[in-house]
This record gives C-alpha cells, sequence and structure tokens, in this order.
C-alpha cells in the first residue's frame, strides 16, 4: 500500500518540496517503501479564505501559473488551505481567491474547507475541485466524525486527539478517506485550538483587505500574531507527546489497518526545520544523513525554481 504525504507548503517552502521531489526521483532507495508525495498545501497570498496559519505577501498571475505548473507537472496537487473559519456572504466574492480557483481549476487541485458557506460556494462554482474537510473542526465526537466520513469529501483530516486510540480506529468507518496528521506541535486535548483558529481567520482577513488597500494609501498597520509557544518547538521535541506518530508507527500500526494519507504540519517553520520532518519521515535510517545532506546543501545552492 501507498503511503501518502500532504506536506506543507507551495510558496513558502516550494524550492524545498521541488528539491524533495527531484530526490525521490533521482534516488528512490533513499526513501522508505511506498512514499509518495499525495499533495503540497498552502495558499497564494494574500488569499482572504486561508486558514490554519497565517499567509502573507503578494503573488502575480505569473507567480501562480509557475508554481501551479512546477507541482501538476510532476502529478502533486495545489491543495488550498481555504480553511479560514470566520467567512461570511460577504467575502465569498474576493476577486483575489476567485481568481486563483479559476486559474488552477485543471481538474487535479483540491481544496481544504472549514466554513460550510465557503464549502458550499466552491462546490457551485468550482465542482472540478476534490474537497477535503478540515482537522479545524476539530471534530471529538465519535458519532460526528463518522458522520463526517459519510459525506462527500475526497479526505476528512482527523482531530489529533484520535491519532493514538486505536481501539476507536479500528472500528472507524471508511479508513480510505481518514487523513492523520502526525507531527503536531499543538499539547494534547489544547483548549485554545479554536480560539487561536479564528484569530488567524481574523488576521488573514484583515491583511487581505489591507492589501486591496493602494500602496500610497496604506496606513501602517499592526497585525496582532495569537502567541503560542507550542509552535515553536522542533520535529524532536515532540515525539514524546501521545498524539504524535511515528514513522514505524504509520508501517507498523497505521497501514495494516488500512490508513495511509498522512499530513506533515509546518507551513510557518524554516525550512532546515521542515526539511527535517521529512528526513524523519520519509528516509529509511540508512539514509537519513545522506539525504539531508543532499538536500539541505542543494537547498543552499542557487538553483532554479521551475523548469
Amino acid at each position: 500500500m501507498d503511503i501518502n504525504f500532504h506536506i506543507p507548503d507551495f510558496i513558502n517552502h516550494c524550492r524545498l518540496n521541488l528539491l524533495l521531489l527531484s530526490l525521490m526521483q533521482q534516488h528512490p532507495e533513499y526513501f522508505r517503501d511506498g512514499v509518495k508525495i499525495a499533495s503540497v498545501f498552502g495558499a497564494f497570498p494574500p488569499s482572504l479564505w486561508n486558514g490554519g496559519r497565517n499567509t502573507v505577501g503578494v503573488v502575480d498571475d505569473e507567480i501562480i501559473k509557475q508554481v501551479t505548473k512546477a507541482f501538476n507537472s510532476r502529478g502533486v496537487p495545489l491543495r488550498f488551505t481555504f480553511t479560514n473559519p470566520l467567512i461570511e456572504e460577504k467575502h465569498l466574492g474576493d476577486p483575489f481567491c476567485n481568481k486563483v480557483m479559476r486559474m488552477c481549476d485543471n481538474g487535479l487541485n483540491e481544496v481544504i474547507v472549514m466554513s460550510p458557506i465557503l464549502e458550499e460556494y466552491i462546490r457551485k462554482n468550482y465542482p472540478s475541485y476534490r474537497i477535503t474537510s478540515s482537522t479545524c473542526k476539530e471534530i471529538r465526537s465519535a458519532d460526528e466524525l463518522s458522520a463526517e466520513l459519510e459525506k462527500d469529501y475526497h479526505y476528512v483530516v482527523l482531530d489529533y486527539n484520535w491519532n493514538n486510540n486505536f481501539g476507536f480506529l479500528e472500528t472507524l468507518p471508511h479508513k480510505e478517506k481518514c487523513e492523520l496528521l502526525i507531527n503536531a506541535c499543538c499539547v494534547p486535548n489544547c483548549p485554545r485550538r479554536g480560539e487561536h483558529y479564528r484569530s488567524i481567520g481574523e488576521t488573514q482577513i484583515k491583511y487581505a483587505e489591507y492589501m486591496k488597500t493602494p500602496p500610497m494609501m496604506r496606513k501602517p498597520t499592526h497585525f496582532e500574531d495569537f502567541k503560542c509557544p507550542s509552535m515553536l518547538r522542533h520535529i524532536y521535541q515532540i515525539t514524546d507527546l501521545p498524539t504524535h506518530i511515528s514513522p514505524d508507527a504509520i508501517v507498523e500500526k497505521y497501514v495494516p489497518m488500512g490508513y495511509n494519507q498522512f499530513k506533515i504540519e509546518g507551513r510557518t517553520v524554516p525550512d532546515i526545520a521542515l526539511a527535517e520532518n521529512y528526513i524523519y519521515y520519509m528516509i529509511k535510517p540508512e539514509y537519513k544523513d545522506t539525504a539531508r545532506l543532499e538536500l539541505l546543501g542543494t537547498l543552499t545552492q542557487k538553483t532554479k525554481y521551475f523548469n
């Protein structure tokens, strides 16, 4: 069975991820058996619909085209993190988000959703996109999760607190639709997780609206960050958490149960920290040092992003 990884981010980590795909092609022997890159998730800035992590900056149409081509030509979908929980009717017509959806509407790319109103809008106006239900929904009820899996979603990303509840995971229907967040930096049962997502959503809306103002008319503005020390932890600081899923557990426990979709978070961490997640999860132990040197060594060189 393939072991499918959904990885971040096609803008902030564009170069790293293209190098990873090249390494997989050039040295398949480095990688654990069955490893595939199933999607690269993120959002082109300044997407108002974006959620989960803030994305800042501006990209033009040419960057959108080149990034889309770079990943899609390798068979890897872009997966838009349109999971802002604060979307209202007035936000649905956002020009930039709709332009991105039109430009990338090729039957390969995907969307992750949280807001019911945005999900309905996307299903109606962009029906060729495969839709994933976001972990941001924090579904902690077994009945609600089972009901979510019966809906028309490509995948459902489980709340990370289910990760090692094997008694429950064994009985869960539609395991082929379940996606597990394997390297969550949050503390188990974090009481601030929902508040954090709402804060990110509010900031993303304010930032996107701010960027619509002509540069000469913009007033100095401070966008408040949600303070959470857990977000600063690297992979080797979270391996003892009860919600953590190790690479050996993926092979020995989850795949035999029927789970083969795994999400690696890390949209806002440095390239070197994300690269270490890839080494940890995807590379065979005997090749870790070699793969790390090749990946990070190439990352520091001035190479082309796109073919």
